[in-house]
C-alpha cells in the first residue's frame, strides 16, 4: 500500500508539475502575443507617420503653387481695378457734359417712321 500511495503521490506530483509547465507556456504564449501586438502597432503607428508626413508635403507643396497663383491673380486685379479708377477719373466729366448735353438739348421733331392718317 506504501508504494500505491508513494506511486499516487507521484502522479499527483508529476500532474502539478505538468499543470505548472502547461501554465508557464501559457504565460509565454500570452507574453509572446502581446509583445507582437505592441511592434504590430508600433509599426502601424510609424508608418501613419510616414504617410502623413508625406502626405503634408505634397499638399504644401500643392498650395505653395496655388498660394503664388492666387498672389499673381490678385495683383493683376488690382492692377485692372486701378486701370478702371484712373480711366473713370479721366472720362468723368466728359461723359457727364456728353448725358447733360443729350438730356437737356431736346429737338421736338417727328420721327421718320411716323405716318400722319388721313
Amino acid at each position: 500500500m506504501a508504494s500505491q500511495s508513494q506511486g499516487i503521490q507521484q502522479l499527483l506530483q508529476a500532474e502539478k508539475r505538468a499543470a505548472e509547465k502547461v501554465a508557464d507556456a501559457r504565460k509565454r504564449k500570452a507574453r509572446r502575443l502581446k509583445q507582437a501586438k505592441e511592434e504590430a502597432q508600433m509599426e502601424v503607428e510609424q508608418y501613419r507617420r510616414e504617410r502623413e508626413q508625406e502626405f503634408q508635403s505634397k499638399q504644401q507643396a500643392a498650395m505653395g503653387s496655388q498660394g503664388n497663383l492666387s498672389a499673381e491673380v490678385e495683383q493683376a486685379t488690382r492692377c485692372q481695378v486701378q486701370g478702371m479708377q484712373s480711366s473713370q477719373q479721366r472720362n468723368r466729366e466728359r461723359v457727364l457734359a456728353q448725358l447733360l448735353g443729350m438730356v437737356c438739348d431736346v429737338r421736338a421733331q417727328v420721327h421718320p417712321n411716323y405716318r400722319i392718317a388721313a
